[in-house]
């Protein structure tokens, strides 16, 4: 797979989307933040086929008289680019919310969900969204929950030697939404504790878990996108095309 991050320099305009890059813990990390009315989700094209590349979305957004400001992959996946849990988009549910017990990040529980509703972004385990049974107009599923009301999940460990590229969003005490990915060819990745720790110690109070090794940002690309890796929902920050 292509493992790669693509950064270009953010223009400054009236919203809220910020880049920064940030070194924590001997970690470099790339976030982006944005507002939740900016926030979109993107997975299936106009014929029901999904993305699956952020190549593909660049293209059918641009002839909608749109460019892309930011991109991120979403919740994990399977096979087929077919999110492995909830998906909402324009307030449509297209996948269901997955209370299932399996293997692997997304069922360690609790894991959670990341949504936007009313023009206000939260992270909630995935039994607290059945419970408070929302009208999001985003959302997405993956796991593990990374913090939740400024604890980091029970089953991380501090000592962990799991250290690898990952990539999440959580949400700031200002409500804005936090994106961060940590930066592709460096010495020291982050193990889970970490990721959580480095999420809590920019402000933000709950965050979830998105992907792993495939994960990318693109910020601001000032050319078409090289076609890259494969994922399912893709996180996007739009403006009209100048």
């Amino acid at each position: 797979m292509i493992r790669c991050l693509v950064i270009a320099a953010c223009v400054a305009t009236s919203t809220a989307a910020e880049l920064a890059t940030v070194k924590w813990n001997g970690t470099v990390f790339e976030t982006f933040t944005a507002s939740p009315n900016q926030v979109e989700l993107f997975w299936l094209d106009a014929a029901g086929k999904p993305f699956r590349q952020f190549s593909a979305l660049q293209s059918a957004l641009e002839k909608q008289g749109k460019s892309i400001r930011f991109m991120m992959n979403a919740g994990i996946f399977e096979e087929g680019g077919i999110p492995s849990g909830l998906v909402v988009i324009e307030g449509k549910c297209l996948r269901p919310l997955n209370t299932a017990d399996g293997k692997g990040n997304f069922y360690l529980k609790p894991n959670g969900v990341f949504y936007v509703e009313s023009s206000t972004a939260r992270v909630v385990s995935t039994e607290e969204y059945a419970t408070r049974k929302p009208s999001p107009r985003v959302a997405t599923q993956s796991g593990p929950l990374l913090l939740r009301n400024g604890h980091i999940h029970p089953a991380f460990r501090p000592a962990s030697h799991n250290r690898l590229h990952r990539n999440g969003a959580g949400i700031k005490k200002d409500g804005s939404v936090f994106f961060a990915v940590t930066e592709f060819g460096q010495s020291r990745f982050p193990n889970l504790y970490e990721f959580a720790g480095f999420f809590r110690s920019q402000g933000c109070t709950d965050a979830l878990f998105l992907d792993g090794d495939l994960s990318q940002m693109i910020v601001n690309p000032k050319t078409t996108i090289t076609p890259g890796n494969h994922f399912g929902a893709i996180f996007a920050v739009t403006e009209p095309k100048k």
